[in-house]
């Protein structure tokens, strides 16, 4: 019987200028993933490359992390999309990233939301439908990672293309399975041993603790560990070295 595995993902390329977030360097020696911005919630072409070129010598896989068209807001503010207009600028997303990742030497390996977008395509059908058409008229190989449950999903299963279902180590969940909003207390977790627990129960029973004390069920390919959550390295060698003790190998989807 094979090992355990799992992938872990972050969010990473989301500096912008002289204005840095996150520790890209440290956390793609970690993770197996990376959803890399691309320009419209955050990112520059510059940091952008650089963290393919990290990514790229690191064995980090490449996923494009499209977003809605706001860098003043970091991409976290609903924005009602015509859907043909959203679709075009999620193809324009991972074509820009996948250009930069070529020279880098890599190239873009799957499609992931980002905040609003992410949270809207779990129960939005028209948002959802706009983000799949354009990864299939993009690249129907690509995978696209989103929540278990999603409409994003479902819609994406429905147009033959893959699926992968992702948890997230750092943010509290609702009795339901849907993430706790931001702007609710406790919606984010800081503690880095409370969290890799927490993640090693994910991945070896498939429940996590809910924000009301229940137990819920949630099924998973890929664990996300935010890049620009509080002392997001410590979090994710945490998880990773958790899990390495329960004898689960990390291993990318794509």
């Amino acid at each position: 019987m094979s090992a355990p595995r799992i992938d872990l993902n972050s969010d990473v390329g989301e500096s912008f200028g002289r204005w840095e977030l996150g520790d890209d360097e440290q956390v793609l020696q970690v993770v197996t993933s990376a959803n890399v911005a691309c320009g419209f919630h955050a990112g520059d072409a510059s940091t952008l490359r650089q963290c393919c070129e990290t990514a790229a010598r690191h064995g980090v896989v490449v996923g494009a992390q499209v977003g809605y068209r706001d860098l003043a807001g970091f991409g976290r503010r609903f924005v009602d999309y015509h859907p043909v207009e959203l679709a075009d600028e999620v193809i324009y997303q991972i074509g820009a990233l996948e250009a930069l990742a070529r020279v880098a030497g890599t190239r873009v390996a799957y499609v992931k939301p980002h905040g609003a977008l992410y949270n809207a395509t779990v129960h939005h059908d028209v948002q959802a439908r706009a983000v799949v058409a354009a990864v299939r008229a993009y690249d129907p190989s690509l995978p696209v990672l989103g929540l278990p449950g999603s409409r994003l999903l479902a819609v994406a299963e429905e147009a033959g293309l893959r699926t992968v279902r992702e948890a997230f180590a750092d943010r509290a969940y609702t009795p339901e399975g849907t993430l706790v909003a931001r702007s609710e207390p406790g919606s984010v977790l800081t503690d880095a041993v409370a969290v890799a627990e927490r993640v090693v129960r994910l991945v070896t029973d498939g429940t996590l603790v809910a924000i009301d004390g229940s137990s819920v069920r949630v099924e998973a390919d890929s664990v996300c560990v935010h890049g620009d959550s509080p002392g997001a390295v410590a979090m994710a060698e945490a998880v990773r070295d958790g899990l390495a003790a329960e004898g689960v190998a990390l291993g990318a989807f794509a």
